[in-house]
C-alpha cells in the first residue's frame, strides 16, 4: 500500500508539472487583459480587450506617450506582447528582440541578436517580416526566418533550446508567430512560392524535442489523416484523399504551406490554421492526366488537428484547384453565433478569395459563405446545398478563370487580386457588437500563367500579374464591419490604400486601425466614424495591441512599411509586375512614406 501509494503520489506530482500547466499559463495571462499575452490576444484570435479607459468619448484626445525605434528597416507585421511589465518586442530579419522594463522608463532589459545566413532574405517571398512571438512558463518563443524555433528565458534572454524545423536551400522559410497549446509550441513553413510540401510542427516546449508533424498534402499517414474519422463537410474525407487529387508525385513539390494565424479550442483540444496555394500559379501544370482540374487537397483548406496528436479532425478546402494564388492561411475567429434558429461554435474565415466563411468548428459544417467586397467576379457565389455534388465550391465564372483560358494568355480584370480582399493582417471581433473588423484590400488582377521547371530553391511562380483598383475607383482599401451569421455588411468607409494592419477592437466601443501611408486611426464600432488619426513614422503593416500599467491604458502599434503590399519600397523594386504583381499597384505609396521601423505608444493625457 504504501508503496502505491509513494507511485500514485509521483504520479500525480509528474502531472501537475505537466503538459496541461503550460496551456493553464497561456489561458491565465490572456484573460488578464492588463497584458498582451498573445499575438491574437487571446487563442480564439477576438484581438478584443476588455479595457475601456480609452473609450470613443475620449480616444480623440490620445497623445503619443512614448516610442522605440528597432533599428531594422523592411516591413514589421505583428505586435510585440506585454507580459507583466515587461514588453517584448520583435523586428523583421534578422528577427531580433527587446526585452524592455515598463516600469523603469522602458529601458532594455536584454537583446537578442540571432545568427543567420542572410542568404534566407533571397528565399523569403514577400519581404523579411517575422509575425510576432509566444510566451508561456517563463519562456519566450521566436520562430525565425530561417526556420529556427527558438526557446529562450524571458527573465535573461539566453537561450534553452533551438529547434530546426526547415531547409531554406529548398525556400523553406519562417514567417509566422507560434502558437503555445498544452505543453507544445507550434508553428507552420513558408514557401509554396518555391515548391515546398507545407506541414505543421509541434515541439515540447521544455525540450524542443518534435512531438508530431502533419503535412497538407500527401499520403493519409503522413497528413496525419485518418480516412474514416477526418471529416469534411460532414462526410469522412477517405483513403489516399490528397494524392489522388493529384498528378503523379507533385504533391511533393505542391505547396500548402502555413504561414499566417492559428487559434486554438481549448475544451476540443482543437488548433485550426489555414493551408497555403498549391505550387506552381500555373494551373495547366497542375491538371490531371486528362487535362482536367483536379482539387490538390489539402492546399488552399482550413484543417482543424488534435493538439496531443496532430491528428486531423475536419478539413475544409476553400478553393479547390486554385486558379488565382487566393492562399488560406488567413486567421480563423472563434465565436458563438445563431444561424437558422441554432446556436453554434463557429469558426469565422475571411479568405482571400473573396468570400467570408462561417462553420462551426465542433467538425467543419459549413454555415455561411458570401462575399465580403461587392467588387468580387470571379465566382457566382459557394453551393450551399448539401445535396448537391458542388457543395461546398465556388462556382467559377469562366471568363475569369485562368486556366479555361490558358497558359500564355492574359486572364483580365479579376477581383480580387492574388493578395484577396484581405490578405494575413487580422480582423476583430467585438462581442460587445457582435460584429467582425475587417481590413480589406480593394484591388483587382490581370493573371498570366506561363510554364515554369522547379529548382529547388529557386521560385517556381509560373504567373505574371499587375494589380489596379476596381473598374470605377482610385482606392484600393476600405475597413468594414462584418455581420457573420447573415454573411453582410453592416458599414464600410474608404481607404487611399490597401488596409494591410491588423485591427484591435476595445470595450470602449472603438475599433483602431494603421494604414500604409502612415496613420494610426481609430474609429467608433457602431459605425465605423472616425475619432482618432495621427501620423505616424512609416507605414502601416502591424497589429494594433493594447495593455494597462500602473493603471493608465495604452494602445500602440508598428510602423515600418512593407509585406507584400509594400514590398516595392521594402526591396527598392520599381518594375510594375514586380512583387509578384504589388508593385505598380503601390507606385504612389512613395508619395506618402518610405522606410522605417518603430513603435508607437499612445495614452490619454
Amino acid at each position: 500500500m504504501r508503496r502505491s501509494g509513494c507511485a500514485a503520489a509521483l504520479l500525480m506530482t509528474s502531472a501537475l508539472a505537466m503538459p496541461a500547466f503550460a496551456n493553464q499559463d497561456v489561458i491565465k495571462n490572456s484573460n488578464d487583459s492588463k497584458q498582451w499575452a498573445q499575438p491574437t490576444g487571446d487563442y480564439s484570435n477576438h484581438r478584443f480587450s476588455k479595457l475601456d479607459q480609452i473609450n470613443a468619448s475620449n480616444v480623440g484626445d490620445l497623445k503619443v506617450a512614448w516610442t522605440f525605434s528597432t533599428g531594422v528597416l523592411r516591413g514589421h507585421e505583428g505586435s510585440p506582447l506585454v507580459i507583466g511589465n515587461v514588453m517584448y518586442i520583435h523586428t523583421p530579419f534578422p528577427n531580433n528582440i527587446f526585452a524592455l522594463d515598463l516600469d523603469d522608463e522602458n529601458k532594455i532589459l536584454w537583446k537578442y541578436s540571432p545568427k543567420q545566413d542572410p542568404s534566407v532574405i533571397a528565399v523569403m517571398c514577400c519581404d523579411t517580416v517575422n509575425r510576432g512571438l509566444a510566451y508561456a512558463e517563463g519562456k519566450i518563443f521566436l520562430y525565425q526566418a530561417d526556420t529556427t524555433v527558438v526557446a529562450l528565458d524571458a527573465k535573461t534572454g539566453k537561450e534553452a533550446w533551438k529547434a530546426v524545423n526547415g531547409d531554406p536551400k529548398k525556400g523553406e522559410t519562417g514567417t509566422m508567430a507560434p502558437i503555445v497549446t498544452k505543453d507544445k509550441v507550434i508553428v507552420g513553413i513558408s514557401g509554396a512560392e518555391f515548391g515546398i510540401r507545407g506541414h505543421v510542427t509541434a515541439y515540447d516546449i521544455a525540450t524542443g524535442k518534435r512531438a508530431w508533424r502533419g503535412y497538407n498534402v500527401g499520403p493519409d499517414n503522413e497528413m496525419l489523416f485518418d480516412p474514416e474519422k477526418t471529416l469534411s463537410l460532414g462526410k469522412p474525407v477517405g483513403k489516399d484523399s490528397s494524392i489522388k487529387t493529384w498528378n503523379g508525385d507533385q504533391w511533393k513539390i505542391g505547396g500548402g504551406s502555413v504561414w499566417g494565424w492559428f487559434s486554438y479550442d481549448p475544451d476540443l483540444n482543437l488548433v485550426y490554421y489555414g493551408s497555403a496555394n498549391p505550387s506552381t500559379w500555373n494551373p495547366a501544370q497542375r491538371a490531371g492526366p486528362d487535362g482536367k482540374q483536379i482539387d490538390q487537397k489539402w492546399t488552399m483548406a482550413i484543417i482543424a488537428r488534435n493538439v496531443d496528436t496532430g491528428t486531423a479532425a475536419w478539413a475544409y478546402q476553400m478553393t479547390p484547384f486554385d486558379e488565382w494564388d487566393y492562399d488560406g492561411v488567413n486567421e480563423n475567429i472563434l465565436a458563438e453565433h445563431e444561424i437558422n434558429g441554432k446556436k453554434h461554435k463557429t469558426l469565422v474565415h475571411f479568405d482571400r478569395n473573396g468570400f467570408a466563411y462561417t462553420l462551426d468548428r465542433t467538425n467543419g459544417e459549413l454555415l455561411v459563405a458570401k462575399p465580403y467586397d461587392p467588387d468580387l467576379n470571379w465566382s457566382s457565389g459557394v453551393e450551399m446545398d448539401k445535396t448537391k455534388p458542388n457543395y461546398g465550391r465556388p462556382t467559377v465564372i469562366a471568363s475569369k478563370s485562368t486556366f479555361l483560358n490558358g497558359p500564355d494568355v492574359n486572364s483580365k480584370n479579376i477581383c480580387p487580386a492574388a493578395l484577396g480582399f484581405k490578405d494575413m493582417q487580422p480582423a476583430a471581433y467585438s462581442p460587445q457588437t457582435d460584429l467582425y473588423y475587417v481590413p480589406i484590400n480593394n484591388v483587382c488582377m490581370d493573371y498570366e500563367p506561363f510554364k515554369v521547371s522547379y529548382t529547388p530553391g529557386q521560385p517556381y511562380v509560373g504567373a505574371t500579374l499587375s494589380m489596379f483598383p476596381p473598374e470605377g475607383k482610385t482606392n484600393t482599401g476600405h475597413v468594414i464591419a462584418w455581420d457573420a451569421a447573415k454573411g453582410q455588411i453592416a458599414f464600410s468607409h474608404d481607404e487611399r490604400f490597401s488596409v494591410w494592419s491588423g485591427v484591435l477592437a476595445t470595450a470602449g466601443g472603438i475599433f483602431c486601425h494603421g494604414t500604409l501611408e502612415g496613420y494610426f486611426k481609430c474609429r467608433d464600432q457602431k459605425d465605423g466614424k472616425e475619432l482618432f488619426k495621427h501620423r505616424v513614422p512609416s507605414g502601416v503593416i502591424g497589429n494594433v495591441f493594447t495593455y494597462e500599467h500602473k493603471g493608465k491604458q495604452y494602445i500602440g502599434l508598428y510602423s515600418g512599411v512593407g509585406g507584400w503590399a509594400g514590398i516595392g519600397l521594402a526591396a527598392g523594386l520599381d518594375k510594375p509586375t514586380d512583387g509578384l504583381g504589388a508593385v505598380g499597384n503601390y507606385a504612389g505609396l512613395k508619395q506618402y512614406t518610405d522606410l522605417g521601423g518603430a513603435l508607437s505608444v499612445y495614452s490619454l493625457p
